[in-house]
């Protein structure tokens, strides 16, 4: 291996080493101290619950760990947005799991903590997936209560969401294992099944303090809402469970008696292993975003036996097109090459920009996936689509809105990478967020942005001097630098995928090595919801 090669291992294993070291501290929640009380109590913590719960050995994956990450600062913080998301196997069926982090604010819900609820929500209508709630929360955060109460993405949405569920036929199970108090005692009732946990577990639109406070009446939590009230006189709740261990226990065997599911019919034959070693992926991207390097050699180490048929190699090379299989799993690969490449007529192109041709590669081989019921796997690394005059004489507005259109209206499952940069409508072309990707992750070296801190540094600074030129100040060499740095800062803060991840933006950042098991898990998840509907991209300009 070169010297390069070594120093790009090097630095990209330190980002991975920050990033567990990273999720070491948000999955400890509100700290030490907080899961002492909750084991004082008798209580298991959020990962404690979702842990004995799956299947031992078997794969799982966490959805939004970041979530909430430096945004409530002033409000003590968030870890993790208070709750905890995963998906993995119950008795064999796969399943998305929700538990309220009672360490964190008392499980009480943030704004983030909705929209997290919500995205859990959304995996689970998608993909049909089968979905619990572990539930121990005091309810909405009051100071923020008016960014989470009264909008369509807020709190209400999550039991509208119920609803929808059940009327689809989603399992849906709930274990009271807390607090479950005001409109959120209606997520558990609104479930197919509840359970609570006797003792620790109470259910109540108002507290005892609350029901003084409005009627007179003086009765104690346990009496209004406890677990033999809801299981003895109410018929609220359906399980009694005597501890925490037992309503999971309840929970395993009742998953374990659900019937088989209607399979969309994605293909999938025996997984094998790469054929090269995926740990080069360390060694292959470069430390800058602005370096160069050869997106081939990144598929070679996702897919299985690194085997893959390209569909038009030789034509619009800046975006790489080919059917493979990821963990036994038939995909079509949608990824940016990085690399300077030459046309057929001898012109050179920029790796990660978007041409002409290559949009309209993309768009027909995005067509063809959808014909050929084959699930789309984007890898992005993305500057843009490119511009100058040949570009728009080209019309690449027209070939840049058929990719978006053949993305949108896509209806076999979409999986996102954001590997590298990720900037502008290059985010939306290669299936960002906004274009329904089953799942969405990025590698630690991903920048998500409208353009690079660089660039979007020197337009800023440009807007800021005119401003303060225009006050009558004099902007030396020394001052214009110090602005640069401040923006610039302030720029790059925003475009860190720790930035994107605590927003829910993507779904999670993982090691480059968990690729293959993101892809496979997600596809096995929407094997659950056969496609409904034709692929039809509506009226094109061709």
């Amino acid at each position: 291996m070169d010297l390069n090669f070594n120093k790009n291992e090097d630095y990209n294993k330190l980002l991975v080493s920050e990033l567990n070291k990273r999720l070491r501290k948000v999955h400890l929640g509100g700290g030490k101290s907080s899961i002492e009380k909750q084991h004082a109590k008798g209580k298991m913590t959020a990962h404690e619950r979702i842990n004995y719960l799956l299947d031992a050995n078997a794969q799982s994956i966490e959805i939004a760990a970041f979530a909430g990450e430096g945004m409530y600062e002033s409000h003590g913080g968030c870890p993790s947005a208070g709750v905890v998301v995963k998906i993995g196997y119950i008795k064999g069926k796969q399943c998305i799991v929700v538990a309220n982090d009672a360490t964190v604010k008392a499980g009480a819900w943030f704004p983030i903590t909705a929209k997290k609820n919500l995205r859990a929500q959304e995996i689970a209508i998608e993909n049909r997936l089968p979905i619990i709630y572990l539930v121990d929360s005091a309810g909405v955060y009051l100071p923020l209560q008016d960014e989470i109460f009264p909008d369509k993405e807020h709190f209400g949405r999550i039991f509208r969401n119920n609803a929808i569920m059940s009327s689809m036929g989603i399992t849906q199970i709930s274990a009271v294992m807390g607090s479950c108090v005001a409109g959120g005692a209606y997520l558990p009732i609104m479930s197919d099944e509840a359970l609570i946990v006797d003792k620790t577990g109470s259910i109540f639109l108002a507290g005892s303090y609350l029901v003084k406070a409005a009627i007179g009446e003086t009765v104690d939590n346990e009496t209004l809402g406890g677990a033999t009230t809801h299981c003895e006189i109410s018929g609220v709740t359906d399980y009694k469970a005597k501890d925490d261990k037992d309503a999971l226990d309840t929970i395993k065997n009742i998953i374990d008696k659900i019937g088989d599911y209607d399979k969309a019919g994605y293909n999938k034959i025996a997984s094998v292993k790469p054929k090269e070693n995926p740990n080069d992926i360390y060694g292959i991207l470069p430390k800058s975003r602005a370096d160069q390097y050869d997106m081939y050699e990144i598929i070679k180490r996702l897919v299985d036996n690194s085997e893959f048929d390209e569909y038009k190699a030789g034509f619009g090379k800046t975006i790489i097109t080919c059917y493979a299989r990821i963990d036994g799993w038939a995909v079509g690969i949608v990824a940016n090459q990085r690399k300077l490449v030459k046309t057929a007529n001898g012109e050179m192109q920029f790796g990660g920009v978007i041409y002409n041709d290559s949009a309209d590669k993309a768009t027909r081989f995005i067509a063809n996936c959808n014909q050929k019921k084959i699930p789309l796997v984007f890898l992005q690394d993305v500057t843009g689509f490119m511009v100058g005059s040949k570009s728009e004489h080209g019309g690449i507005i027209k070939d840049g809105a058929k990719m978006v259109n053949a993305v949108s209206n896509s209806v076999v499952p979409k999986f996102t990478v954001v590997i590298g940069n990720s900037y502008g409508a290059g985010n939306y072309a290669m299936c960002g967020k906004a274009y329904d990707p089953r799942l969405i992750v990025a590698w630690p070296s991903a920048e998500l942005a409208v353009m690079s801190g660089n660039s979007a540094a020197k337009v800023l600074l440009q807007i800021e001097k005119a401003s303060l030129e225009k006050q009558g100040e004099k902007i030396s060499k020394e001052k214009e630098e110090e602005l640069y740095n401040k923006i610039k800062d302030r720029y790059d803060t925003q475009v860190s995928p720790y930035y994107a991840a605590s927003r829910i933006w993507t779904d999670a950042i993982i090691d480059p090595l968990e690729t293959r098991t993101w892809i496979s898990m997600g596809i096995e998840a929407a094997n659950h919801a056969p496609i409904e509907k034709p692929f039809n991209m509506g009226i094109l300009q061709v």
